[in-house]
């Protein structure tokens, strides 16, 4: 009778082991606050809060830590995604073309009206190369003013206007001017996202335009958003070109040109 017993009592104890060991794992992979959701920008301290590692969303975004938030940091804004659909996080902050294409694709979530901040994307040149960042100013002016430029966005932005307009490469273009290498984080679209094997997007296709201008063959770098700065910096790479938001910390690491678009920092919840 007492082996029997003892035999109870240790799958009992077994089983309510395994109970505990259960609940604090499913507790670890829910970091979510616990509080009433996030219906706008009044809602976001302590709350925690998903953002793109480096971006002008995880840049602004940190101010709330002061807050008592928790700001999450993902390589890939899709990683984010995936992490507030899991419960993980109580929002995503993040540029809001790309949101756009996220809640296209993805059931329930929506983007808040109230936007969470305004910017400007421009493109980023090492520090002190006054040349470059003319030349590029000039052929973003004339891109512009001939309509390419909207034409360029209407390609990829607009339920009538997308796919109407891709760009292509003038046939006489002189490419004498050599190489100019591009460094980007190719999971931004519409400005840079992969279509099988080639990066393709807004951001590729100005910058495209803006080498045919110039004379230069263009080279597209695929990297982590926050390794594009150091890429410019080190010389890896000429030019940065990745929806980055002019903004006055990376001012003092790299140069930028004049803008080529203007965007906005949205917040993203579950329906």
């Amino acid at each position: 009778m007492k082996k029997i017993f003892a035999a109870a009592l240790a799958v009992c104890m077994t089983i309510s082991l395994a109970a505990c060991g259960s609940s604090t794992q499913t507790a670890g992979t829910d970091t979510a606050s616990t509080g009433s959701a996030v219906t706008g920008i009044d809602d976001l301290p302590g709350k925690t809060i998903g953002v793109q590692l480096g971006t002008t969303g995880d840049i602004y975004a940190s101010d709330y830590e002061e807050e008592g938030s928790t700001i999450e940091r993902f390589n890939k804004g899709n990683d984010a995604i995936q992490a507030l659909l899991q419960g993980k996080i109580d929002c995503v902050i993040i540029d809001e073309q790309p949101a756009e294409a996220f809640v296209a694709n993805t059931e329930g979530l929506k983007i808040l009206d109230e936007p969470f901040a305004e910017e400007e994307y421009a493109i980023c040149v090492a520090k002190g190369n006054d040349e470059l960042v003319t030349a590029i100013n000039g052929a973003l002016a004339q891109l512009k003013e001939d309509g390419t430029l909207d034409s360029i966005v209407s390609n990829y932005i607009g339920d009538d206007t997308k796919g109407q307009s891709p760009y292509e490469s003038p046939a006489d273009v002189d490419r004498s001017n050599g190489t100019l290498v591009m460094a980007t984080n190719a999971y931004f679209e519409p400005y840079e996202y992969y279509d099988g094997d080639k990066i393709v997007g807004i951001d590729a296709d100005m910058a495209q335009a803006v080498c045919d201008v110039l004379g230069y063959e263009l080279v597209i770098e695929d990297m982590e958003f926050d390794a594009i700065i150091n890429a410019i910096q080190s010389g890896k790479a000429d030019i940065g070109v990745a929806g980055i938001t002019v903004t006055e910390d990376r001012q003092q690491s790299v140069d930028f040109t004049d803008s080529y678009a203007t965007s906005k920092q949205v917040i993203i919840v579950k329906e």
